[in-house]
């Protein structure tokens, strides 16, 4: 999200299971947006970057430094990971060292700006959308059947590897809701066309993504969008306020991912889709904030501009909030590592009302 937004939008993760014997292994192949990124769009010449200080100022793996994680400390893909025990994170793809036995660990896809459509997030001139990301994991398919021969291949991909989607707030935030950009598009789709849109094209994306050997997968739902710093400070709503309309179209998009993730189950054979209800849970916490521990879901800990500090993007220049655990929002956009770890939680051992039809612990005992 880097300007990608989303709550939580989902969320979700991805991670392997630990396999029979002393194997350890497991893999985690994440795909999605600025909520999971742990570092592609540094390799690429993007407005949507997080690359700069304080960005990371709380991800020990690095002693503080940013890697291009949209937040100050893990994203929920690594919290998740370290949940079911994998013992490193997965690298992103475009990393020149992410060659090798390494890709047995798993392989991370997601960009910042990205969306389920291929136009979303051109205002930040390059990310790597859904369909591209999805490309890539045809790399390392066949990178894969290289390493472990084509039959051990589909083995480890059917049983240990989890595939983890968090995308959709930007096909909202930086498309169908972005004033200048998409006027036109507002005009020629209804609401509830753009939905089906976005649902056709997630329903060939995960087929696509079937057919090259996913087998269990993880979706995040999209969150409430409408509660980020940065809508409640540009539509200048009160604090315990959330905008309207950017919910509304979310949770119409989530009812029909529902039906399609149920659709998928039935009908491609040996297929675990899950659901994470990102949104629900992050109405959860943005409602009862206090009683989880933090002290503000509405104000960016890093960022200027507005009464929530939710109009420019964290950087060297920006204010910081020294409670950093204390905030729902690291920036404008994103949730922060206190957050993710809340989110997570639930995601990897929570009941049917955030994860369905089984929780990722569930998932990685199949």
């Amino acid at each position: 999200m880097g300007m990608d937004s989303a709550l939580v939008v989902v969320v979700l993760c991805a991670m392997a299971a630990a396999c029979e014997g002393d194997e350890a292994v497991g893999a985690s192949f994440v795909f999605g947006d600025s909520l999971v990124d742990a570092g592609n769009n540094n390799y690429l010449p993007s407005l949507s970057k997080a690359d700069l200080r304080p960005n990371g100022i709380d991800f020990a793996a690095s002693g503080g430094q940013p890697t291009g994680r949209f937040t100050n400390g893990r994203t929920i893909a690594d919290i998740i990971g370290e949940l079911l025990g994998q013992k490193s994170y997965a690298q992103p793809f475009l990393a020149p060292n992410t060659t090798g036995s390494v890709i047995l660990n798993g392989v991370n896809y997601a960009s910042g700006g990205a969306g389920i459509l291929n136009g979303t997030g051109r205002i930040f001139v390059n990310r790597l959308g859904m369909d591209i990301q999805i490309d890539y994991f045809n790399i390392t398919r066949r990178q894969l059947d290289g390493l472990l021969g084509k039959a051990k291949a589909k083995q480890f991909l059917w049983k240990k590897a989890i595939f983890s989607i968090t995308i959709g707030s930007n096909d909202f935030l930086n498309n169908y809701l972005l004033p200048f950009f998409s006027a036109g598009e507002r005009l020629i789709d209804s609401p509830d066309g753009f939905v089906n849109d976005l649902i056709t094209s997630m329903r060939s994306q995960l087929i696509r993504l079937y057919s090259l050997d996913a087998r269990k997968v993880v979706v995040s739902n999209v969150g409430p969008v409408g509660c980020i710093p940065y809508q409640k400070t540009i539509n200048r709503i009160k604090e315990n306020e959330c905008v309207s309309l950017p919910n509304l179209l979310a949770v119409r998009y989530n009812a029909q991912l529902r039906d399609l993730l149920a659709e998928l189950n039935d009908n491609l054979p040996g297929a675990r889709f899950v659901l994470a209800n990102v949104y629900d849970l992050v109405m959860e916490l943005v409602t009862n904030y206090r009683s989880y521990g933090f002290k503000t879901a509405s104000y960016a800990c890093c960022g200027n501009g507005g009464q929530y500090q939710g109009i420019i993007p964290c950087g060297p220049m920006s204010s910081m909030c020294e409670d950093r655990a204390g905030y729902v929002f690291w920036d404008p956009y994103h949730p922060s590592e206190a957050a993710n770890l809340f989110l997570a939680k639930y995601i990897v051992d929570g009941d049917s009302k955030y994860v369905s039809p089984m929780n990722l612990r569930q998932l990685l005992r199949l």
